[in-house]
């Protein structure tokens, strides 16, 4: 522990509080550990330290998992405030002057599911450099990266798509049936589907999935966005393809125990235009790592 000699302040070291931080988000110990790069002893020895440094506990630990003691969630928003503001001013100094504007597309629902995150994180360690956020489907973003409108594009699409051809897949999962816990959409005959519009790759693997074991089904709700078809399920109207990873409580994962095929894998796709600049090169380095992270910690929970 260190202490200034003037007021005998206790000094946290940076680390303390990142590891604080990445256990707060995984909620688990062998998470953090792996996403960190240290083994579980070294992680629980740094909590440790940070408990013994500020004289109270931060988690409570309960069986593998972990949770936040009330001290542990006073102490996160300051523990965040402190890494960014250490952030900035080390990349001030130190990260590459790299100016410039990136025009980035990204399917509609990436706006509440990944955006906030990694642009609010990208923006911290590159503040000159400017991001043109476009939201759109799959297909129209295609459109607009041919003709030259988009600097990088992020789309989703099955594994058979020719949208993987010439670009990076940085993150695969799996697309599962949803419903509402306890519903009965998935007994209904024909199974009603609360899909995207036309074009979306989920809802064209759903309509192969349900064609390969002839189950009867009807296009019951359409939405651009997935909160549209998220507010059919919600009132047990429908099913829906969604990403394994955005499901929680109320909805509930479907499978062959409600008469459901399995649906496979999308993946994500990064695709940037030839000859990119410096500042498109920086961002698209910075998605593949975001992801990257997302798809160690979800193994991590396998």
């Amino acid at each position: 522990m260190e202490q200034s000699p003037s007021r005998g302040t206790t000094l946290i070291d940076m680390e303390l509080y990142r590891t604080f931080l990445v256990i707060s988000e995984t909620l688990s110990f062998t998470k953090a550990s792996e996403l960190i790069g240290r083994t579980p002893s070294a992680v629980s020895m740094q909590i440790k330290k940070l408990e013994t440094m500020l004289g109270v506990s931060v988690f409570v630990r309960e069986g593998r998992n972990v949770r936040l003691t009330p001290e542990g969630e006073a102490l996160l928003g300051y523990a965040r405030r402190i890494l960014m503001l250490n952030d900035e001013a080390v990349s001030l100094f130190l990260s590459p002057e790299v100016e410039g504007e990136v025009r980035f597309g990204a399917p509609s629902d990436f706006g509440t599911r990944f955006l906030p995150t990694f642009l609010s994180r990208f923006a911290r360690t590159h503040p000159g450099i400017n991001v043109d956020v476009h939201l759109d489907g799959s297909p129209q973003l295609a459109r607009e990266m041919k003709n030259g409108d988009l600097d990088l594009v992020l789309f989703t699409a099955r594994p058979e798509s020719d949208l993987i051809k010439g670009g990076e897949i940085v993150f695969t999962e799996p697309l599962v049936w949803v419903g509402l816990e306890g519903g009965i959409a998935h007994e209904r005959d024909p199974l009603p589907l609360a899909v995207a519009t036309s074009g979306c790759p989920w809802r064209r693997a759903a309509r192969a999935a349900l064609d390969r074991v002839q189950k009867p089904y009807r296009i019951s709700y359409t939405s651009f966005h997935s909160a549209g078809q998220e507010a059919a399920l919600l009132a047990d109207l429908a099913v829906a393809p969604f990403p394994a990873s955005v499901v929680q409580s109320p909805l509930q994962v479907l499978d062959e125990r409600h008469g459901l095929p399995d649906i496979g894998n999308y993946h994500i796709i990064m695709n940037q235009r030839p000859k990119a600049g410096k500042a498109t090169r920086a961002f698209a380095e910075h998605v593949s790592e975001y992801f990257r992270e997302i798809a160690l910690g979800m193994s991590g929970q396998a």
